[in-house]
């Protein structure tokens, strides 16, 4: 058994990236960049005026012939003269003979006779070539996790593709002859399945939108036959209780015959304790504890980090900040504690049920407390640390 920070040290140590492909930019939402981007012409191209009104030269002039219209998508190469103004509008081109641009609300026009009521500053109004960016600075570094905006900014480039590490296949195999899908009839004896849904709910938060589950009953022989369907067509493998030392307990055994290394098992950790880490070749493995506060806790604080780090993020971790406890706080286990908590901008709350079996009160979390092992106590307004997930 091993403590949590050499459990996280040996994921970090055995999470490889995953390949690197080219895709559609319109596609690429949640991606994680591979290389550098840079501009391949100056946004914006030609300078842009910044508001509905008149173009003009700056001068001790105030009133001028308004002369010809630049609207969005037009390009004017008449020569302006110093006593004419163009009516333009909002991201038109700025004629090359004018240098400000006045709202239009600030003027006066009878006859084509502009009559300027008050001077904008030289230069207003208009947005310079390259003021957004120039050709050939950084658009976007490695490592940048490709965001709504970050389309548009590409798109607004023109660039079309970009090089982003793929995100992995996750498959989630679900074991135990005690489950039953929800939606069907409960008989006695039997609980109704979730894990596969929070899993698969879980993976989308961190952009891993498709998976596949699996469901197999207690059996050495049919667990062996899934896991090894699962190394050969997927790159990371969630498996879903089987991994105590019950009798019916076969998900350890079977990974081994299936060649997995196992990397370690079992931490020192409430809850979660009996969680396996392995890995075949590039393929990782958690088997997660099969009772849903453990199994997601697990996911939160040992997957996340492993699978965030495949798909090329920098920073892998559950972020942590600090919060001061509501209550005192005991911890005779000898064990680091993952409490099921929920905190503002100043406190922290312990919730009640924080049973590795139950998940009424996960429901309303926004975070875990952290309490290492070796600290036996909190007393009311100790800071502590927290991970947000929400």
């Amino acid at each position: 058994m091993i403590q949590v920070a050499e459990a996280l040290k040996i994921i970090g140590e055995n999470s490889v990236q995953m390949s690197i492909s080219k895709i559609k930019v319109s596609k690429s939402l949640g991606y994680v960049l591979a290389e550098a981007v840079y501009a391949p012409i100056n946004m914006p191209p030609f300078r842009q005026s910044a508001m509905d009104g008149y173009a003009f030269t700056h001068s001790e002039l105030a009133q001028f012939e308004v002369v010809s219209t630049s609207q969005a998508g037009d390009f004017l190469e008449d020569k302006i003269q110093k006593n004419q103004a163009v009516r333009i509008f909002t991201g038109a081109f700025v004629p090359d003979d004018t240098d400000t641009v006045v709202m239009q609300e600030h003027t006066r026009v009878t006859d084509n006779l502009l009559q300027i009521e008050k001077m904008p500053l030289p230069g207003a109004n208009v947005r310079a070539k390259g003021e957004q960016i120039k050709k050939g600075e950084l658009v976007l570094d490695a490592n940048t996790v490709i965001t709504p905006a970050a389309i548009g900014f590409l798109a607004c480039l023109g660039i079309t593709k970009i090089k982003v590490y793929e995100k992995p296949k996750v498959a989630i195999l679900v074991t135990g002859n005690e489950l039953v899908s929800a939606g069907k009839k409960l008989p006695k004896g039997k609980i109704y399945e979730s894990n596969s849904v929070m899993l698969e709910a879980a993976l989308k938060t961190i952009g891993i939108k498709k998976t596949t589950v699996f469901k197999v009953k207690d059996s050495l022989k049919k667990t062996k036959m899934v896991i090894e369907s699962c190394l050969s067509n997927f790159d990371v493998v969630l498996i879903s209780g089987g991994i105590s030392v019950g009798d019916y307990d076969y998900v350890k055994e079977a990974l081994l015959k299936n060649g997995v290394t196992e990397l370690f098992y079992k931490i020192n950790q409430k809850p979660g304790k009996p969680l396996f880490f392995g890995r075949k070749e590039n393929k990782l493995v958690f088997a997660l504890p099969g009772n849903p506060a453990s199994s997601l806790t697990c996911f939160y604080v040992y997957a996340i980090p492993a699978l965030k780090k495949l798909m090329g993020f920098e920073a892998v971790h559950l972020p942590e900040t600090k919060r001061k406890i509501n209550t005192a706080f005991k911890n005779t286990s000898g064990k680091t504690l993952f409490l099921k908590a929920l905190y503002d901008d100043e406190k922290v709350t312990v919730l009640e049920s924080q049973s590795s079996a139950m998940l009424n009160t996960f429901s309303i979390a926004n975070g875990l407390i952290v309490v290492p092992e070796n600290v036996t106590a909190l007393e009311a307004n100790d800071e502590v640390t927290v991970l947000p997930f929400n």
